[in-house]
């Protein structure tokens, strides 16, 4: 199958943190979504993506190509979002799309007046004006309007209504059904990535935990709750944490099906969301905001 993007054994360093051997491939089709606490690595991961920070070593690839020697080739075909604003507060949405057009060789100014009309965003009006969800969906209308083979979103419904939010959703199931899109998302909403992700990849402390497709996730991943008298040392080995309370335990497991055989009726097994698996993969302490 096709890969849109890999990632081998890329390593980048700062002073006080690093993101370690990330090695990964982002299939043509698919919409991946990237998880993990704050200062996990994902956002330096996405902008190693998008040649905005270079690795120390490694190889990042895109499209099949290499950003030395075919940077404006790759960027013509990515549409990218970010939480932060990266349009100019002093010109107007008018003015800002006389800037960025140009620099796309399938822009479609009908299409983008088609979604600013959808996203009811003024083309005369200073950007320093607007909200930060109408500067979302003045971003997100300039980087649908170009045609990309592929979105790599940065939180991209932070400050978005509930409403607008769901609206964004079906916006990236639409670009989806022609099979030939790709989307890489990282967001801390996980019941968007809940209803539109194919594949999870979950980064914490520079380093790459598992990237698997999330039938798989909903399928293998469990909690687990029983009497303490259960546990021992060769049956916490099927329990990737476990917690241990004055009422039993609380564990969290990779293999469901492997825990209900061996324990039967003796343990409640439901189902583990994305937040539960953040929050037991890290000891149980509080997941913060995903950076």
């Amino acid at each position: 199958m096709e890969h849109v993007i890999e990632l081998k054994n890329v390593n980048k360093s700062f002073d006080r943190f690093q993101v370690s051997d990330v090695s990964l491939a982002f299939k043509k089709g698919f919409v991946t979504g990237i998880i993990g606490s704050n200062g996990a690595g994902k956002s330096t991961i996405i902008k190693m993506m998008l040649n905005l920070q270079q690795p120390d070593s490694g190889d990042v690839r895109v499209f099949g190509m290499d950003y030395s020697s075919s940077e404006k080739n790759i960027k013509d075909r990515i549409g990218f979002i970010f939480s932060e604003d990266v349009l100019y507060d002093e010109l107007t949405l008018h003015d800002q799309r006389k800037i960025i057009a140009p620099c796309y060789r399938q822009w479609d100014d009908a299409l983008f007046h088609q979604y600013c009309e959808m996203f009811e965003l003024p083309l005369k009006q200073k950007m320093k004006s607007f909200s930060k969800g109408m500067k979302m969906k003045a971003t997100l209308a300039i980087a649908l309007s170009h045609h990309a083979d592929l979105f790599i979103m940065d939180e991209p419904t932070a400050g978005l209504d509930p409403v607008f939010r769901r609206e964004f959703l079906e916006i990236m199931q639409d670009i989806m059904l022609d099979g030939n899109k790709t989307i890489i998302l990282s967001t801390h909403i996980m019941s968007d990535l809940s209803s539109i992700a194919d594949y999870i990849t979950y980064v914490e402390k520079g380093k790459i935990v598992f990237s698997k497709e999330m039938h798989d996730i909903e399928e293998n991943y469990a909690l687990v709750r029983g009497g303490i008298e259960l546990l021992d040392s060769d049956t916490e080995q099927y329990f990737l944490s476990v917690k241990k309370t004055g009422a039993g335990f609380e564990a969290l497991t990779s293999d469901a099906v492997a825990v209900e055989m061996l324990f039967g009726a003796n343990v409640v097994i439901e189902k583990a969301s994305l937040e539960d698996i953040m929050y037991y993969s890290q000891g149980g302490k509080t997941v913060a905001a995903v950076d």
